[in-house]
């Protein structure tokens, strides 16, 4: 059997996003909806994993409001593309209990970021963030979508979801019901790092709001950060030998590219031996540029939060008519009467 391409891609409304999730993904899913076909998701049901989990309901309802605002503000259509939150389709939870099944301790216990995430009290942790994978599993192959945009902290994720494909495949008589989805690495900019160490990767969970830049944050906000972003005394490189051990120009340098979409080597030779303070008033006034309009356009949507749920919920009816005749041959597969 051949599978239809498909793009399953998706982020938790936890926090607001920024910068890095701008150009690690939003950037990039605009440009694949006019290649292949799209699903984006608010993967809601994943976000109730966090320790802090939501003590007002309103608040995940806010974050998915907000997320989904975002996709559609950096150029994601939803008359063309698909855009729901997770726990408006239960057949991701159906498929995920299934799967629960036929994932094995052992796989789990090898996933890197429950370790990272449960830290030395992982008995204190939650099941739901233990079986995260599995559930990220079910999200893909419930549409039996076949490319997956992931960062490098998701391959291992993905790759547990071809294992859970080949061992559902076989124990159920089925060689190729599920495909094996591909990993999609995209763009140059993929992981954008801290504006107060260059070694971290931005985000959403970081103490400090200084260390990004908010896809909700104005022109000021915008322009002072940048300005404050740790840099170091050295005047600005004039090759990328010379970024060796510089990972704070780095990222700016990194950022700068993927704004301006130049290659690094043209930025490096266009501010070669100046100073930080003119780069760094270059980079804010190309962030606001390019910003700018998605902030707008976030803010004019989350003023009418009654037609967000209502893209929302085109969405989930468009992705629930794709994954329900998925999930009844699953149901027979496994001998559920239907």
């Amino acid at each position: 059997m051949t599978h239809k391409p498909l793009v399953l891609s998706g982020m938790q409304p936890t926090n607001t996003l920024h910068l890095g999730n701008y150009l690690g993904a939003l950037k990039n899913w605009v440009r694949m909806q006019e290649e292949m076909p799209c699903l984006f998701c608010v993967v809601d049901m994943h976000a109730l994993t966090q320790d802090s989990g939501y003590a007002l309901p309103e608040a995940l309802t806010r974050a998915t409001r907000e997320v989904a605002a975002a996709y559609i503000a950096a150029g994601v259509d939803p008359a063309h593309t698909p855009i729901f939150n997770q726990s408006r389709v239960p057949e991701h939870g159906e498929l995920a209990w299934i799967f629960n099944c036929v994932a094995r301790l052992g796989w789990l216990d090898r996933m890197t970021q429950f370790k990272e995430k449960s830290g030395k009290h992982k008995e204190r942790a939650s099941v739901g963030l233990y079986t995260y994978p599995v559930l990220m599993a079910a999200d893909i192959l419930v549409y039996k979508a076949t490319h997956v945009p992931v960062g490098e902290d998701q391959k291992q994720h993905l790759e547990l979801a071809r294992d859970i494909a080949a061992k559902f495949n076989n124990d159920f008589g089925a060689p190729d019901f599920f495909p094996q989805p591909e990993p999609v690495i995209t763009g140059t900019a993929t992981r954008v790092m801290s504006l107060r160490d260059g070694a971290k990767k931005m985000s959403k969970t970081d103490e400090s709001d200084a260390s990004r830049i908010n896809l909700t944050d104005d022109a000021d906000a915008i322009a002072g950060k940048i300005k404050r972003a740790k840099s170091d005394s050295f005047p600005l490189p004039a090759s990328k030998e010379d970024l060796k051990d510089r990972p704070e120009a780095e990222n700016l340098f990194n950022i700068y590219a993927a704004l301006a979409e130049q290659d690094r080597d043209s930025v490096i030779a266009q501010f070669a031996g100046q100073q930080f303070s003119g780069f760094k008033t270059a980079l804010a006034d190309l962030t606001v540029a390019k910003l700018g309009p998605i902030t707008a356009e976030m803010r004019r949507l989350l003023a009418d939060p009654a037609e967000i749920d209502r893209i929302l919920k085109n969405g989930a009816d468009k992705a629930r008519a794709l994954a329900a005749p998925i999930m009844d041959e699953v149901k027979k597969r496994v001998g559920f009467i239907v």
